[in-house]
């Protein structure tokens, strides 16, 4: 799945930016970062439980796909904060929010080769804004890039507090 990993690493690398202007974030900051930029994909669950099964035992339609969509991605992370103290909820939100938002830009910009994204402001409106089309799902290439990208970015971050000889 070439296409999580890029979203993952895409997370990475917005986090470290993210950590290179804010001092308070630190490694686990990041780390939620990459999580939300995970969260879209949970919908992928469905090829673990599909939706029938998951139907059949809750008794009514049921379909994993709006996981997928900005409506359910803010469900996801608003259950996801419960398991932060009181505290940090905010900051969590936040932070897995801005990954969330990352994945579905990199979705709605680049992906979909049909020339139309997927209904991704559901279920405030069914619209289906243009897509890029520049890659699918299944190429590598992305998660090469942007592989790169993160090691440049990895080596600016970790270079930039070194300290020098003189110093």
């Amino acid at each position: 799945m070439p296409d999580l990993l890029t979203h993952v690493i895409v997370g990475y690398i917005v986090g470290t930016l993210l950590s290179m202007r804010y001092v308070w974030m630190k490694p686990a900051h990041v780390t939620l970062v990459m999580i939300g930029a995970l969260s879209p994909d949970f919908a992928k669950i469905q090829l673990v439980v599909p939706d029938g099964v998951a139907a059949s035992i809750l008794g009514f339609p049921f379909s994993w796909s709006p996981l997928h969509t900005v409506g359910g991605t803010v469900l996801v992370l608003c259950f996801g904060t419960l398991f932060f103290a009181p505290e940090y909820r905010m900051r969590a939100l936040v932070l897995l929010a801005i990954g969330a938002g990352s994945h579905h830009v990199l979705d709605v910009l680049l992906l979909t080769p049909t020339g139309y994204a997927y209904a991704v402001f559901w279920p405030l409106t069914e619209y289906r804004p243009p897509s890029g089309g520049l890659y699918v799902s299944t190429d590598r290439w992305p998660a090469v890039v942007a592989g790169i990208s993160a090691l440049f970015v990895w080596a600016i971050a970790h270079y930039r507090d070194e300290p020098t000889a003189t110093g």
